[in-house]
């Protein structure tokens, strides 16, 4: 086909798409950001890693990923009614061997779809262990919550301007490879980004760098409310802020407070004009439950995407302070994150109603 005849294709298909569908290198309108919103069903789910990986690593090497417990958890997932998981990716598979890591996401988006779960994948991270290493990953450390979970890119790379150039390339290549996919909901290009020079440097370019690949789904990532958001600098905690709110094409927080401070933040959202997806809470022992913050967002129509799914090497059942106190005899009292004990029965079977109530799933 001939360069005009390309272009003329192009215009066309830009004139009968939806603007939002239309990939471009800018930020996305409110207008854009409201038409895409109004085509995606409530947005519920969790934030998913299989009950047999300890991290992103273990989930995403060749030697560890397991279509097969995807398929079975993500059938249960369905069956709750959810339709979405937030999915962390890690910058290490990339470099190490990324056609081999395109492959496998397009193999989770294929089982995903099946069951009619649409992810938001994660790019980077700046929460738990600073030294991410490829290969076999430690066992959990016994009665300590997410023990294993790793930052991307990790320290060592982030202090190495010399790096940043793979860092730009996984960036490029993963969005550019699934930018037009339409089982994929949303991209979080940093979760929780850290109150540092040089993640505060990154994080516009990493916005930047996913934008240059004219993806159809809106870039986002996620405010914290509440709970330990980073050093005590106010001006750098408010420069991250301020790059997440006016950046992002829809707008996403994580809040694992009580009911009336997660009304608040989602009304201190809805004050910015844009969709708004909660992409973390739930954490019961400090007073975020299914039964009442789930009725909230389905009131404003925001998203909910809780930690958790499927009790496992995570240990997210675990409370924040067993890193302090681990629960090596007992487990808690109550179970702080996840949904599903690890044969995929509820752990709180009045919980899996609730959701599937929410939802609208119909049972027998």
């Amino acid at each position: 086909m001939k360069r005009g005849a390309r272009m003329s294709v192009f215009l066309l298909v830009s004139m009968l798409l939806p603007t939002w569908a239309v990939g471009q290198s800018q930020r996305w309108s409110e207008s854009q950001a409201d038409a895409w919103y109004a085509q995606q069903p409530w947005l519920v789910g969790s934030n998913y890693v299989p009950a047999d990986a300890i991290n992103q690593l273990e989930m995403w090497q060749a030697a560890t990923f397991d279509p097969q417990r995807i398929d079975t958890e993500l059938g249960w997932a369905e069956g709750l009614g959810m339709n979405t998981m937030r999915v962390f990716l890690h910058d290490l598979i990339w470099q190490q061997d990324a056609a081999g890591f395109k492959k496998r996401i397009y193999l989770f988006l294929s089982i995903a779809d099946k069951h009619h779960i649409h992810p938001i994948f994660v790019l980077f991270d700046s929460c738990w262990e600073e030294i991410p290493k490829l290969g076999p990953q430690h066992p959990p450390i016994p009665g300590v919550h997410n023990s294993g979970w790793v930052q991307s890119p990790g320290v060592s790379a982030l202090k190495d301007p010399s790096q940043y150039p793979r860092l730009k390339d996984y960036v490029r290549g993963v969005v550019g490879a699934f930018g037009k996919d339409k089982r994929i909901v949303a991209w979080d290009v940093w979760n929780e980004p850290a109150s540092t020079p040089e993640v505060i440097a990154l994080l516009p370019q990493v916005f930047a760098w996913a934008r240059e690949t004219h993806p159809s789904q809106p870039l986002t990532s996620g405010v914290v409310y509440g709970g330990d958001a980073g050093p005590a600098d106010p001006a750098a905690r408010l420069a991250v802020v301020e790059t997440q709110l006016a950046q992002s094409d829809v707008l996403s927080f994580h809040n694992y407070g009580w009911p009336e401070v997660f009304e608040r933040s989602v009304v201190e959202m809805k004050k910015y004009q844009r969709p708004v997806i909660c992409t973390e809470y739930m954490a019961r022992s400090v007073g975020s439950t299914f039964d009442t913050i789930l009725p909230i967002a389905k009131k404003y129509h925001v998203g909910a995407i809780n930690w958790g799914f499927v009790v496992g090497k995570s240990q997210t059942n675990l409370p924040w302070d067993s890193w302090e106190r681990p629960y090596v005899k007992s487990e808690p009292p109550v179970w702080f994150h996840d949904v599903l004990r690890a044969d995929g029965k509820p752990y709180r079977e009045r919980e899996a109603e609730i959701i599937r109530e929410l939802t609208g799933v119909k049972t027998e």
